[in-house]
């Protein structure tokens, strides 16, 4: 099982708006702020969070010219997923604002492109949007292009430019950022490995709610690496990040319910946890399933079978997005 976790574009789960943008949407009657705003972000961990609105208003709005409303509108397009055309919609209409320059728009419009979602995936595109919200001062734009130089996405991999990018977006508070930073230092990516630094930046993103800083600083406990080793600090917050969806911390937290380290051990609750991860694709802990099956009885396998939650598609794709 590879240890360390970096965020692919669809996880990215932190929001800060750039003070500066704010303070000129709000001047233009576009900011986050907005009554009638279907999406807005969750206070601790500024991930996106459903809200009344009324769905008629916000349209005659953004027919108007709203750029906030166009935003909104897209948003609530592209989480409507019983409906596949509505994707399609939502890259007309971040399109719209992205065009008239407002950068959570420009955003999320890379973030479409960076994903194929109803249209080819095109990184170039995405780079272009992503840099002139960047050139804005928004965080998650700083955090997508460290995401594409780490990756070597449509760029040349660079480590260090990622990490010029990443630097800018963590010290905005963006916890996909910090956790992407401390994944550099984790694994000593265009600098030198430092287990302590990327313990530190994983405890910043983790304090934030984000599920792969949880998992990191989670796996950091298990090793003792830049830390002192604790496995009932690992069992806190790979449980967490569990919590949250985060398939590899679902099957470490089954390792450690599995063989008793850092809590007592619990098979059911181990054999849920690791299926819960098989279930969303992620079938790296297959292997201890037939093991932990063989330890319960009918009914507690049905039981924790039961217990497994289903892959939370819409909250991955709320992830990635920006109000």
């Amino acid at each position: 099982m590879n240890r360390l976790e970096s965020l692919a574009i669809a996880l990215t789960a932190a929001f800060t708006l750039a003070a500066a943008s704010a303070a000129g949407q709000e001047a233009a009657g576009t900011g986050p702020n907005r009554t009638n705003s279907c999406f807005r972000p969750e206070e601790k961990t500024r991930a996106l969070e459903s809200a009344p609105c009324d769905r008629k208003m916000l349209e005659a709005s953004a027919r108007k010219g709203d750029l906030y409303a166009q935003n909104q509108l897209g948003l609530f397009s592209a989480l409507v997923l019983d409906n596949p055309q509505e994707i399609r919609q939502a890259r007309g209409w971040f399109e719209k604002a992205a065009r008239e320059g407002y950068a959570p728009a420009q955003v999320n419009l890379a973030v479409v492109y960076l994903n194929g979602w109803g249209v080819p995936v095109n990184y170039g595109a995405a780079l272009n949007w992503l840099n002139l919200a960047a050139k804005q001062g928004h965080p998650r734009a700083y955090a997508n292009l460290g995401i594409l130089y780490m990756n070597g996405w449509g760029v040349r991999r660079d480590y260090a430019e990622a990490r010029k990018h990443l630097e800018r977006a963590a010290a905005a508070g963006d916890a996909g950022a910090q956790a992407n930073l401390g994944y550099l230092y984790d694994g000593g990516l265009g600098v030198v490995q430092d287990y302590a630094a990327a313990g530190r930046w994983y405890r910043q993103s983790a304090g934030q709610g984000n599920a792969i800083g949880e998992n990191n600083l989670a796996d950091l406990f298990l090793r003792g690496l830049g830390v002192r080793q604790s496995y009932s600090e690992a069992y806190y917050w790979f449980d967490k990040a569990a919590s949250e969806g985060h398939t590899g911390a679902q099957i470490k937290l089954g390792f450690l319910l599995m063989n008793g380290l850092g809590v007592s051990k619990d098979p059911a609750r181990a054999y849920a946890s690791i299926l819960s991860a098989s279930r969303a694709g992620d079938h790296r802990g297959d292997e201890y399933l037939p093991a932990l099956a063989a330890q319960l009885g009918d009914r507690q396998k049905a039981e924790a079978t039961l217990e497994a939650p289903a892959p939370r598609t819409t909250a991955r794709l709320a992830a990635a997005l920006v109000p």
